[in-house]
């Protein structure tokens, strides 16, 4: 077993996002370096030309980025490391292709798809467990290898499985784990186009690179009998295996885009805060032995171990997020809340606005407790940021008497006549039109609201009147007399 310190890596596919699958492989990966003062690696793998999707490694650089997952090396640190590109490391794989092929680990394949999909075809009819190449071509002479080779026939280098054995390694997650080498096919190794695919690069890099735990998702447990036959083929020693739960729907299907979003992105664009994605997603399959939910990623750090990584798949419960995402945001401070909205602002209609910070900070302070995500500051109460434009119908049948309109006109002259007014002298000035008027001070507060905010909810009536301020309470009365009618 490997003692020394880790090393881990997060190998991702450049095919267009980051997956919220991926987010977990990688946040995990990251935990575990950060707790056991290690080193996280990222790695590119992008030797399936066919699924490279042109700006997706700028976009998963700066998704992990956004999540405060800093790699130690990997693309963006250049140096001595940089870049782990597996598309500019093409010689290396080839140079242990050969020595494979050398050992009879190994051997080229010249058969054409054609042939190979009649193979399948057979399989397929004589219903046998799964599809395998039938070592055909293991079996060619050196001469026939030779003249192929020089008659430049298209060709890969499969894995030579060899006997009928069986294949065992340990799992942190899933403990010992066994398979049969009948099951395993000769998988390719160097594509026809001279690219490696996954399993040969994977195996590779991971020994160059001094990976000691390879954490990655459930969907490669299956990979790993052909990497552990790889390893063993080059006497090289095998890493540490920690296979993570899938990720699954509330119908326990596997998490997919056709049943809502997956990319982090779009998580990010929806407006989730990092840190509550960030917990949400370590709870995907973990937990530290208590009821615990609420973490910060020091917390995250100081607490995560693999072994409390669960077997089971883990349900991503849309729910369960969006309270996390309120709870991150009420704890945050206000500071930290002011250049939140003010970002927000400037993706906003009011983006030409000019809102002091001060004006901002109350606004902060009054709707705190009543949003969940940093755009309901403007969208829960534009009536903060412009007139009402209109007014809410229920609230104009239910509060809006004949007799209103002369009610607030005496409110807007008991208003106007206050000097820089608070809370209190809000309050006080409608309490005593109450009692001139003879009327209940609900009464008074409903319709008052309405002319205000258009709306019917919202944070304390006379948080709302202060920090509107009176030159703006007073024409918005004016405004709302003269356009509501009933």
């Amino acid at each position: 077993m490997i003692n020394e310190t880790p090393r881990v890596r997060f190998a991702p596919s450049p095919t267009g996002y980051l997956h919220v699958g991926g987010l977990r492989t990688a946040l995990y990966n990251y935990l575990f370096a950060k707790k056991n003062n290690g080193t996280f690696v990222l790695r590119i793998e992008d030797t399936d030309r066919n699924r490279y999707v042109e700006g997706a490694v700028e976009n998963l650089i700066k998704a992990l980025m956004w999540a405060g997952l800093n790699f130690d090396e990997g693309p963006e640190t250049g140096g001595n490391y940089g870049p782990y590109m597996q598309s500019q490391r093409l010689d290396i794989y080839k140079k242990y292709a050969d020595e494979l092929i050398e050992k009879g680990k190994a051997y080229y394949c010249f058969c054409t798809p054609e042939r190979l999909k009649t193979l399948k075809e057979e399989q397929e009819k004589q219903k046998l467990p799964q599809a395998k190449y039938d070592k055909h071509c293991l079996h060619l002479s050196k001469k026939e290898i030779e003249n192929n080779l020089n008659a430049g026939i298209p060709k890969v280098v499969r894995l030579n499985v060899e006997g009928n054995n069986t294949i065992k390694f340990d799992d942190i997650v899933r403990e010992h784990v066994e398979f049969e080498s009948k099951n395993v096919d000769d998988q390719v190794l160097i594509k026809s186009d001279s690219f490696p695919t996954y399993h040969l690069a994977n195996v590779v890099d991971d020994h160059l690179m001094k990976i000691t735990h390879v954490i990655r998702g459930e969907e490669w447990l299956s990979s790993t009998p052909k990497h552990v036959l790889l390893y063993d083929a080059f006497s090289w020693e095998r890493p540490i295996f920690a296979h993570l739960p899938l990720l699954l729907n509330p119908d326990r299907s596997k998490l997919s885009k056709r049943q809502g979003d997956v990319a982090v992105e779009d998580y990010r664009d929806k407006g989730f805060l990092k840190d509550a994605l960030v917990n949400f997603v370590a709870l995907l399959g973990w937990n530290a032995g208590d009821d615990k939910e609420f973490y910060y990623m020091d917390e995250l750090i100081s607490r995560f171990t693999l072994e409390r990584v669960n077997k089971a798949g883990a349900v991503f419960d849309l729910q369960k997020l969006n309270w996390l995402n309120a709870e991150h945001l009420r704890k945050k401070s206000i500071e930290e809340l002011l250049n939140l909205l003010k970002d927000e602002i400037q993706k906003s209609e009011f983006k030409n606005q000019n809102y002091s910070d001060n004006y901002l900070k109350l606004i902060i302070e009054a709707m705190k407790e009543r949003v969940s995500f940093i755009k309901e500051f403007i969208d829960t109460c534009t009536y903060f940021y412009v007139t009402p434009a209109e007014y809410e119908q229920k609230s104009i049948e239910k509060n809006w008497k004949p007799e209103t309109p002369e009610h607030l006109n005496k409110l807007k002259q008991e208003f106007a006549l206050l000097n820089n007014p608070t809370k209190e002298d809000f309050e006080h000035a409608l309490a005593k039109v109450s009692e001139e008027i003879n009327v209940g001070k609900g009464k008074l507060i409903h319709p008052l609201r309405l002319a205000i905010s258009g709306q019917s909810t919202g944070p304390g009536m006379f948080d709302l009147l202060f920090i509107l301020g009176k030159d703006e309470v007073v024409k918005r009365i004016e405004t709302a007399i003269n356009n509501i009618s009933v």
